[in-house]
């Protein structure tokens, strides 16, 4: 039903992404933003702020441009394929602007709870109560989408360290490092191989005394950068591959997959080889500068200036920086049981299983395991709850509820593309949607949303990743293989032809 109201929690990728989903729909968005700007987790600031995501100054995303675009919106062609925070606010500002969804964002307004109306069993709508300039106001909302992000609430367990009240030393989260200036020339232990780890260990290894890298699991590293020196993505997440995985035998992919990473980067050698053979997990990071960096085991204790492995080794530090992610953290459902379960299970990673109506989503919050397209699954998702919010979809059983992510919430929400009708009247943007990067553009070819400029995106896909590499052109006089060298090959293999034959009948 049109009009219906819907409240967004957080101006982020994932908040301005759902206002437009929202206003798509004929839904009537009011988002509300903690902070005086839009930008969420991307935008920079000097200060660490307590409830509010936090970078480092030199944070680039991991993920292609091409892969994490907004479906109706491609980054500039010019823009790096790998960005630069700055680069990635320049484009939410451009977007925003775009779609003018500046008007729907309420700024400086704090959610301070969300709590079931009063006959929530029967309309499904919420009392959200918000403080603005020290006031509160209260509303009653048809819907709520929680984009707060997964980033606010660092996870720091100290208790697994013991004796680090002890240490002297300065000990802390990655969510507060900005800068490595602050630890030029000291001994640093980064603990913990997530992303943010790595990325973390390679910058202040070109600047401090020694790093340190101590982990208690191993993982498999992916280089950003593919055959042919391409990005990754776009070689190996296609729609092609994924038919192949379905039918080729699991354990010779594997086996492909882990002498292709040791052929880029041998594990054994730097002790990160994992037991099991399975490539369930990654991280995607060129490792390029792991010869300045010592790779240590888990950490059994402190002292005042050691820390002590599990291998017995020591080493004498200065500053211990936890990269050991983060915690949900959703103060304004306070300890509402019925909203979200200890494990916060959520039905297509969006929707609280045991809610009895739809009006309540996390966007952006979960992500399914495998290959990250947090913003692509971000988008699915909004196409689905505006759906249930129009009256068209309801819930399943939660018996039914836990399933493969993947396509499913594009084909329920009629936005994923029909590769054979695409084969009979389009086979080059066929081709193209099958074979090459399966980008967010493919999800508005058709249905609820469709986007006129979503083909000549996905056909200039190529270009637009080429075209920030090619900052030097080559000029030639004649093509790099001309006709006279494939005229030569094929005399060469006649010839060839021809003395097997004599060396046969001789």
């Amino acid at each position: 039903m049109p009009g219906k109201r819907v409240a967004v929690i957080g101006a982020g990728v994932s908040g301005l992404g759902a206002i437009k989903i929202c206003l798509e729909e004929g839904l009537e968005p009011t988002c509300f933003e903690r902070s005086n700007d839009i930008g969420g987790l991307w935008r920079y600031e000097e200060k660490v702020e307590a409830g509010r995501p936090s970078i480092y100054k030199s944070v680039t995303s991991n993920a292609l441009k091409e892969m994490t675009a907004f479906s109706d919106y491609p980054f500039p062609d010019h823009f790096p394929n790998y960005l630069h925070n700055s680069k990635v606010m320049e484009y939410i500002r451009m977007y925003v602007k775009h779609f003018h969804l500046k008007k729907h964002i309420q700024f400086l307004s704090k959610v301070c709870s969300v709590r079931k109306h009063s006959d929530f069993s029967s309309t499904g709508q919420w009392d959200v109560v918000v403080e603005v300039e020290g006031k509160q106001k209260s509303f009653v909302f048809d819907g709520v989408m929680v984009c707060t992000g997964l980033y606010t609430n660092p996870f720091l367990p100290l208790q697994n360290f013991p004796g680090i009240k002890r240490f002297k030393g300065q000990y802390m989260h990655s969510g507060e490092y900005k800068t490595p200036e602050e630890f030029r020339g000291k001994k640093i232990i980064v603990v913990g191989i997530g992303n943010s780890g790595i990325d973390l260990a390679i910058e202040l290894s070109h600047v401090v005394a020694q790093v340190f890298l101590s982990t208690r699991q191993v993982a498999w590293i992916w280089n950003q950068v593919w055959d042919n020196g391409m990005p990754m993505d776009t070689v190996l997440f296609t729609r092609f591959n994924s038919v192949v995985n379905r039918f080729y035998p699991t354990f010779l992919i594997n086996k492909w997959a882990v002498d292709k990473l040791n052929l880029q980067f041998n594990h054994d050698i730097y002790g990160l080889l994992p037991q099991h053979r399975y490539v369930l997990g990654f991280l995607k990071h060129n490792f390029a500068s792991a010869f300045w960096i010592l790779i240590k085991p888990n950490i059994g204790e402190f002292t005042e200036t050691l820390a002590i492995f599990e291998d017995g080794t020591e080493e004498d530090l200065d500053v211990v920086i936890f990269a050991t992610g983060y915690t949900f953290y959703f103060p304004f459902l306070g300890n509402d049981s019925t909203v979200l379960d200890s494990q916060c299970s959520m039905f297509k990673f969006v929707f609280p299983p045991q809610q009895e109506k739809p009006t309540l989503a996390f966007i952006g919050i979960l992500q399914p395991v495998g290959p990250p397209f947090p913003h692509q699954n971000s988008r699915k998702a909004m196409f689905k709850f505006g759906i249930s919010f129009l009256g068209l979809n309801k819930l399943p059983s939660m018996s039914v509820m836990m399933v493969d992510y993947k396509d499913e919430i594009a084909s329920e929400a009629g936005v994923k593309p029909n590769l054979f009708s695409l084969f009979l009247r389009d086979p080059k943007l066929f081709k193209e949607v099958f074979f090459g990067p399966c980008t967010p553009y493919q999800y508005r070819l058709q249905g609820p949303g469709k986007w006129a400029g979503a083909q000549g995106a996905i056909l200039t896909q190529k270009k637009c990743i080429i075209k920030p590499l090619r900052t030097r052109i080559l000029i030639r006089n004649q093509p790099l293989y001309s006709v006279l060298f494939w005229l030569k090959i094929v005399c060469s293999a006649l010839l060839l032809f021809v003395l097997t034959l004599v060396i046969i009948k001789g």
